[in-house]
């Protein structure tokens, strides 16, 4: 029969020596090495924490701007606004980026962070595609109808943009604006003036030939081709005026 004699070991799992003393062993181990993980983990954070927004590792050091001709880089970086010795992580790139985006020169921005310590503002101007005199200086105007930059003297390479009463929430501004834009550089480089009474009433005046009455801005590449065709033949080079306002019925006089 079994013994129950401390001397011979005891009944299996009871005693000082056994199996509930093997398992206390196994789960002190244990609890040791969460204490540990767990320390690991706060200090990496820690770490990472302070590269982040408390060490001089990652600031801002440099601010470098790409893609601006008509805006000078110092009133760029002086809109952007950015701190230099901020940290990285802390700089609001969406914030920067409206601020840059109100130059007039400037169409649309991005802001790219490029470690450890740069600010990289892409910028994209605004294209002057007309010139608006006012005021006695002459506004150089994009597709919008923005001013993009105006001075005393006329630019050279713009057309004129004639209208009543001009500016980007103008339709007819708008309307002579699209027009102009649409058309190939063959023929923008003719132009010496873009007239518009109304959105419909759109008039090309050539610096070397006729004006052509464009009408609407819509339907523009069966205009250009039926100009261009009319230009080939003699009724097209002895004509004043070209009206292909209505591309199914076009008029020379």
């Amino acid at each position: 029969m079994p013994s129950d004699d401390p001397a011979s070991g005891g009944p299996p799992g009871g005693g000082p020596d056994g199996g509930g003393t093997r398992t206390g062993a196994r789960r002190r181990p244990s609890r040791w090495k969460v204490a540990f993980v767990t320390l690991l983990v706060l200090g990496v954070l820690g770490a990472v924490t302070w590269v982040l927004l408390g060490s001089r590792l990652l600031v801002v050091r440099t601010v470098e701007v790409t893609g601006a001709n008509l805006a000078p880089r110092d009133r760029i970086v002086a809109a952007a606004g950015i701190r230099l010795g901020v940290p990285m992580v802390r700089l609001d790139t969406g914030a920067v980026r409206q601020r840059v985006e109100r130059l007039r020169e400037v169409e649309s921005a991005t802001v790219e962070r490029q470690l450890p310590a740069t600010v990289r503002i892409v910028v994209r101007e605004r294209v002057p595609v007309a010139v608006l005199q006012r005021s006695g200086r002459y506004h150089q105007l994009d597709r919008h109808g923005v001013t993009v930059v105006d001075s005393a003297a006329r630019p050279p390479g713009l057309p004129t943009l004639t209208v009543a009463t001009p500016g980007p929430s103008d339709p007819a501004t708008l309307a002579a604006l699209n027009v102009l834009s649409g058309l190939p550089e063959r023929l923008r480089g003719r132009l010496a003036d873009v007239e518009a009474t109304s959105p419909g009433d759109v008039s090309l005046h050539l610096s070397s030939g006729p004006t052509v009455v464009w009408g609407p801005a819509e339907r523009a590449q069966e205009k250009i081709r039926l100009f261009e065709a009319l230009q080939r033949t003699a009724a097209g080079r002895s004509a004043r005026v070209i009206d292909v306002s209505s591309p199914e019925v076009v008029t020379t006089r």
